[in-house]
């Protein structure tokens, strides 16, 4: 009867190393995984600084007393360069702010208008700087700001002969607007492309213009810019 039951264990020990040797080798521990979080959305508020540069275009007329007329609209243009301070504060998608910006600019431009009643033989209006001041309002798709700005200008206006380079001179006060897109290429900076059309009304030419003499200028700028924000 041992004999029996010692066979009997060692077949059943046997059959199942056999059984253990036919199944499949257990598949070794899978590393957990690892999920990168989605980055945060790009925000547009904070305080920036900035360097822009571009074109001006525009117009001049120069109207004086009935008995030597108007030169008609004669075109001015030139390069400009300067700096940039404001903020945003975001909503949402909307995005709102204030900005500011001082250029140095060449603007120019002349036309021949004769002698009579005391004008010089050539009319030219020249600026060299301007400054604007301006809200801006817009709609944020993540990095790319698309907005419309508008607001008061400031630029030193001097008409008079551009034979004898004589100008009256006047800091004349105006309005602007004008539309925009910014890019956020990096966290704390963005490039810009916007146009700006500026008026800046009358000035009074009594000097080196015939006595009375009204002279308008107005711009199209068109200029890109780079800014730093903050925050």
């Amino acid at each position: 009867m041992k004999r029996i039951l010692i066979a009997g264990v060692v077949g059943f020990v046997a059959g199942g190393q056999a059984i253990a040797a036919d199944l499949p080798m257990a598949s070794p521990p899978t590393a957990p995984a690892y999920y990168k979080a989605a980055p945060l959305p790009f925000s547009w508020t904070g305080i920036y600084i900035g360097i822009n540069g571009g074109y001006g275009f525009g117009t001049s007329n120069w109207t004086a007393p009935p008995l030597t007329g108007s030169t008609g609209n004669f075109s001015t243009g030139g390069g400009l360069v300067g700096g940039t301070i404001g903020a945003n504060y975001q909503w949402g998608q909307f995005v709102l702010g204030i900005e500011a910006d001082g250029d140095w600019q060449n603007v120019h431009g002349s036309v021949g208008c004769g002698t009579p009643g005391g004008f010089p033989t050539s009319c030219q209006t020249q600026s060299d700087w301007l400054a604007t001041v301006r809200g801006r309002a817009g709609y944020a798709w993540d990095r790319v700001l698309f907005y419309g700005t508008g607001g008061a200008a400031f630029a030193n206006v001097q008409a008079g002969s551009a034979n004898t380079g004589s100008f009256d001179t006047g800091t004349q006060m105006g309005w602007t607007a004008g539309a925009g897109i910014e890019y956020a290429f990096m966290p704390n900076l963005t490039g810009k492309v916007e146009y700006l059309y500026v008026d800046l009304g009358n000035l009074s030419c009594n000097v080196n213009c015939a006595a009375g003499t009204s002279v308008t200028f107005t711009e199209n700028i068109v200029r890109a810019g780079i800014n730093y924000k903050f925050w």
